[in-house]
């Protein structure tokens, strides 16, 4: 769990027997939504629930492992909304998070399954996250994937290391690494790169190809004082010329991101977060981002309000996106002319 939303303390304990202790925990979330220059397939204003997720967990002795199973939606800035049901059923299904963990001691552990991505600032599902939507440069990032990862540390820097199926291609191609040095309590350096030794044509909803086939480096750092957490980030994406996969010449992104939290009393915070994202390319080339067109570029602001009083949480949101260097007919509205686009949404629930 990062900043605004808190995880429940004292989660369901179950005396399993030989299995020793398991933990149960989940999030039951729901939101309503309202958007400007709506693209054809989506909708101006919608209800629908982000997360009704149960994990049950087992965090103790050499053997341990972790079952996230339910439904789920990942609202992001830029792009169409996918109600749940559909989400679940066209990405990760009914158990997007399973692993089991191998850890003879404190420092060393390897585990296997359906794993979180070593990737970026943000978490896949809204009550990981500070904001209810996830951002431009979240975007061009894997979410899960099958894989197998060893994880070391050592001080203050912490080490893992994954070969995977990067976009849950179901082609074990990727190697993912992550590192992060803890500088002091209130400083933190994380540096995660990955990328794919192999072409792979796979090309679906969950599996793009050039993201699949692309490499992907982002640089985070955490700074906290006070009420204050602010964490800057840096991402870079490149996919090779390669006639394989449509691309002439090679393709990149460049991502600049500002996340900020301000904590206040009573369970109250507030979070914001301003990106920009540009992508090269031209006409007859493939696009990188999910609008705009080749070359596209995109900055946007997101204000996140947030209240938390136990197990309940409640929160709104305003965002607001702004793309340059488009394609007529590749941006927002019903014409796909409208190179902006507003929202406002709320999410509540609780999480036990």
């Amino acid at each position: 769990m990062s900043g605004t939303l808190s995880a429940n303390v004292k989660p369901m304990k179950i005396d399993a027997g030989p299995l020793g202790s398991l933990y149960v925990t989940g999030a039951l979330t729901g939101m309503a939504m309202w958007q400007s220059n709506t693209v054809p397939g989506d909708e101006d204003a919608q209800v629908d629930i982000t997360n009704g997720q149960v994990v049950v967990q087992k965090v103790d002795g050499p053997i341990q492992f972790l079952l996230e199973g339910g439904s789920y939606s990942f609202p992001t800035v830029g792009s169409a909304y996918l109600r749940a049901g559909h989400t679940t059923s066209a990405t990760f299904g009914g158990l997007p998070v399973w692993f089991v963990k191998f850890a003879p001691n404190d420092t060393f552990s390897v585990q296997a399954g359906d794993l979180p991505t070593l990737i970026g600032a943000e978490y896949g599902f809204t009550f990981q996250n500070v904001n209810i939507q996830r951002g431009l440069i979240w975007n061009q990032e894997n979410i899960i994937n099958r894989g197998v990862q060893a994880n070391y540390t050592v001080g203050p820097l912490a080490l893992s290391l994954a070969w995977s199926d990067g976009y849950f291609s179901d082609r074990y191609s990727w190697i993912t690494g992550l590192a992060t040095y803890t500088i002091d309590p209130a400083n933190s350096l994380a540096f995660s790169a990955g990328g794919s030794v192999n072409t792979e044509t796979i090309n679906t909803f969950v599996t793009p190809i050039l993201q699949n086939n692309s490499s992907v480096y982002n640089l985070v750092f955490s700074h906290t004082s006070g009420p204050w957490t602010v964490s800057p980030t840096v991402q870079y994406t490149n996919v090779p010329s390669d006639a394989k996969i449509g691309t002439l010449h090679s393709l990149h992104t460049f991502g600049a991101g500002l996340y900020g939290i301000y904590t206040l009393d009573g369970g109250y915070s507030v979070a914001g977060r301003f990106e920009y994202i540009s992508s090269s390319g031209h006409a007859g080339d493939p696009g990188l981002l999910a609008f705009g067109g080749p070359g596209a570029n995109a900055w946007s602001l997101t204000l996140t309000p947030t209240w938390q009083n136990k197990f309940f949480f409640a929160r709104g949101e305003v965002s607001y996106v702004k793309e340059t260097s488009t394609t007529p007919g590749l941006v927002f509205g019903a014409s796909g002319n409208s190179t902006s686009q507003a929202r406002l949404m709320v999410e509540s629930g609780v999480i036990f």
